[in-house]
């Protein structure tokens, strides 16, 4: 009786989140319906309706005040209304990501998707080595490991499941079908990239996710904690690091970059300089985020700031 009831308490606290991913799927299974264009545009528009209503939306303004002290109002609200509708476009990308991945490394036709930093993809690829490449929450960063798995460059991707864990689940499926290997950040998420690493593979991260116990750092002028986690991993692996991000282009097309290693910094006795390489990556993608303001989730709350507001 007693384990009856422990499983009835335990259903009626997850069925808010039952119900909000029930909704989110309905949504996508509706967006199905039209075709991949006005299915992007279209929860583009409604992103840019539904965001500004929401709180989160109080966050994206102080988060952009912060950034861009030197933009007026209007410029930072107008970056705020796209970048909402950036979201709405990664959601129905989302659902339709095997069809808008249409970049054939074997053909030279022009597609939706362009690729730029080839050789570096077949440089990796033919001539197997530890190694990273990091991206951020810009664009359709989602595409980087299908990019990968185009050239036949699988990596092992670190990333965070969303809080919902029937949503976490639906979206596990979905990239461990297409992007290789998946790794949940959890405690013991830095083992299983290491063990990546010491068998000669690659591994991918996001940089720019908050992180409570990080090194102290800068990011548009604000001081931010950042994981330490490739830097670590780098120095202990000797291992190549590798920028890359993807970039929305007009008329729902792609341009997918990766960037020769970076050089990273060292101490005075050689040793790579853990804290001076996690402000390299901050700095890396403050620059990306610069050029394409309204392509970063700048509803996340990186600085820390939300308790305050």
């Amino acid at each position: 009786m007693r384990a009856l009831v422990t499983r009835f308490v335990v259903a009626m606290r997850r069925f808010p989140q039952w119900a909000v991913a029930q909704l989110t799927f309905a949504l996508l299974n509706l967006l199905k319906i039209l075709p991949a264009d006005p299915a992007i545009r279209f929860a583009d528009q409604a992103m840019r309706w539904i965001g500004p209503k929401t709180s989160r939306h109080r966050l994206m303004q102080v988060n952009l005040a912060n950034a861009f002290p030197e933009k007026d109002e209007a410029e930072r609200e107008a970056i705020a209304l796209a970048a909402w509708g950036h979201m709405g476009r990664m959601a129905a990308e989302y659902i339709f990501l095997d069809r808008l991945f249409d970049f054939d490394p074997f053909s030279d036709k022009t597609g939706r998707v362009e690729v730029s930093g080839i050789p570096i993809f077949l440089d990796l690829r033919d001539n197997p080595r530890p190694f990273i490449v990091f991206t951020a929450h810009s664009g359709d960063f989602e595409m980087l490991p299908v990019a990968g798995a185009a050239f036949g460059l699988y990596v092992t991707v670190l990333f965070r499941p969303p809080n919902n864990p029937y949503i976490a689940q639906k979206v596990f499926d979905f990239r461990a079908g297409r992007m290789g290997k998946l790794v949940p950040s959890h405690a013991g998420s830095s083992f299983a990239l290491a063990r990546q690493l010491e068998a000669g593979g690659g591994v991918g991260v996001l940089v720019d996710q908050k992180f409570n116990k990080g090194r102290e750092t800068v990011f548009f002028g604000q001081k931010v904690k950042t994981n330490p986690l490739l830097a670590k991993l780098a120095r202990q692996f000797n291992c190549e690091v590798y920028p890359a991000r993807c970039i929305r282009l007009p008329d729902n097309r792609f341009r997918l970059e990766i960037e020769p290693a970076m050089t990273l910094p060292r101490d005075e006795r050689g040793q790579l300089d853990v804290d001076a390489t996690a402000q390299l990556l901050n700095d890396k993608v403050e620059s990306w985020v610069r050029e394409y303001p309204e392509q970063w989730l700048w509803y996340h709350d990186r600085w820390s700031i939300k308790r305050s507001l």
